[in-house]
């Protein structure tokens, strides 16, 4: 796996580890989470009826991991315990959980803000059309990955026949008053099509706005743009190609102090499917937990401290750790910054 060459005491290219150029540049207090979380992440499986060429947990058809209904009422307990703010539930496609629509329920009872991210595609098959309007009832916030406006771009990507799949998710999504009406959020993430960063984010949003409207008639809220991350698939691409390195280094050149101090792992954590717990899904690509005394920290181990001992002694192994960070690290702080929420500076 390319997350092998990118551990932070490597530095390919002459750049200088991750934490060190922190220190170097006085940011070393954003390898703290804070004391406070507000995100909880759930990635609850890695299956997805897409194989995208991007996509850095490597998600597709053939992945059959996914979190069980024991470990999303764990979650659940320590969301609820633990002050979070945000449930955001990810994948893989996230709708192919068959505990999909069960968690999307309670999570909306419990949480003040529940997002689910959709490839829009999934939205097309029978067996989940009716999700929009399930997420219109619940109120849920509806994040769609889009990669561009235009078609080949977006099938380069995702392969063939997807993007009129894609704009009719969006029809639908429109029907059930989302990108429309206030409060039915509808956003749009894209991300570049190679080994370059994103365009301005308002720039690129309102070019999106004006295409997506003028030729489907389809209308959202806001677009995220996110770097391409060089783990995973899109790091295995990298590799292949012989560009890793060169990648890494345009990643270092851009590296911006304030895009660092909005990096979204100070203020959330990410579970995997089976409950392991990382500081954000790039680290669970990169394969980097989170550590406990026994080996990985669980999110069982987290809830079961709090059955114990308190919710304050819970969160205690999550709030003001240390973050582990690796050379990706350098993709969520080029340029105006990324996160699974779009740019950050």
């Amino acid at each position: 796996m390319a997350s092998a060459l990118l551990a932070d005491n490597e530095a390919p290219g002459g750049c200088l580890p991750f934490a060190l150029r922190l220190e170097q540049e006085g940011c070393a207090e954003h390898l703290v989470a804070a004391s406070q979380l507000e995100t909880m992440q759930l990635n609850i499986t890695s299956r997805c009826n897409l194989q995208c060429r991007h996509c850095h947990i490597e998600a597709g058809p053939s992945r059959f991991d996914e979190m069980d209904r024991a470990t999303m009422d764990a979650a659940l307990d320590v969301f609820a315990g633990g002050g979070f703010g945000t449930l955001d539930i990810t994948g893989g496609a996230p709708e192919l959980n068959e505990s999909y629509e069960r968690l999307v329920t309670e999570g909306a009872a419990r949480a003040k803000r529940v997002m689910t991210r959709t490839n829009l595609v999934v939205l097309t098959l029978p067996q989940h059309r009716h999700l929009p309007a399930l997420w219109a009832e619940l109120g849920v916030e509806v994040v769609c990955s889009l990669p561009h406006y235009e078609q080949r771009n977006t099938e380069r990507q995702r392969g063939p026949a997807v993007f009129e799949a894609a704009i009719e998710g969006l029809k639908a999504l429109n029907a059930q008053g989302y990108g429309l009406v206030s409060g039915k959020v509808l956003n749009i993430v894209s991300n570049p099509g190679g080994a370059f960063l994103p365009p301005a984010q308002a720039a690129a949003e309102r070019e999106f706005r004006t295409r997506l409207s003028e030729r489907h008639g389809v209308c959202f809220d806001h677009l995220l743009t996110i770097t391409n991350n060089p783990v995973g698939r899109f790091g295995g691409f990298l590799e292949d190609k012989g560009i890793l390195s060169d990648y890494l280094a345009r990643l270092y050149a851009s590296f911006n102090p304030q895009a660092a101090a909005g990096i979204m792992c100070r203020t959330q954590v990410s579970v995997a499917p089976d409950g392991r717990l990382y500081d954000c899904d790039f680290n669970q690509a990169a394969g980097l937990p989170l550590r406990f005394e026994r080996g990985d920290l669980l999110i069982q181990d987290v809830a079961q401290r709090m059955a114990q001992n308190g919710a304050t002694a819970g969160m205690a192994l999550l709030a003001g750790r240390s973050i582990r960070v690796g050379q990706h690290c350098y993709a969520c702080t080029a340029g105006a910054g990324s996160s699974c929420g779009g740019a950050t500076a």
